[in-house]
Order: C-alpha cells, then sequence, then structure tokens
C-alpha cells in the first residue's frame, strides 16, 4: 500500500466518521472509521519514514574536484566566447 492507499484510507475513514449517519447492526461505523483514519496516519508516517531515509545519500567514493582549466588562447582576445 503507497501513499496513495494511505491518504485513501483517512479519507473514507473520515467520511465514515464525520460524514455518514447510517446505522448497521452490530456495526459502529464511527469506531470503524477512527481505525481506518488511525491506520492510514501510521501508514503516512512509516512512508515518510522510509521517503526520509531514502534521500540520504552518502557517497562511497570521496568527490575529487577537479582545477579549471586554463586555456592561454593568444589571438582574437576570446576565450571559450568570452572575453579575456
Amino acid at each position: 500500500m503507497g501513499l496513495g492507499g494511505c491518504i485513501i484510507l483517512i479519507a473514507v475513514g473520515a467520511i465514515l466518521t464525520f460524514a455518514t449517519d447510517w446505522h448497521m447492526h452490530g456495526v459502529n461505523l464511527t469506531v470503524v472509521g477512527v481505525i481506518l483514519m488511525a491506520v492510514g496516519l501510521i501508514g503516512v508516517a512509516t512512508f515518510s519514514g522510509i521517503a526520509r531515509r531514502r534521500r540520504v545519500v552518502v557517497p562511497s567514493t570521496p568527490v575529487v574536484e577537479e582545477e579549471p582549466h586554463h586555456h592561454h588562447h593568444h589571438g582574437d582576445g576570446y576565450v571559450d566566447g568570452y572575453g579575456v
């Protein structure tokens, strides 16, 4: 179940809890709605925790930055399209 499924659970739970007046024998729809919202919130929290862990990337090899190459060009006064 992805993030979208968790959001749908929260929405369905909120609808059952706050926007319906159905009465089913032996089923309390308010409690069912609260349970669905809780499961959806737990899913969103779990999903965001996993996503936060995935975003942290540590390079395994050191990054070596090269010095920019300086081209000495004698001629029209322009190097790589920029004035000298």
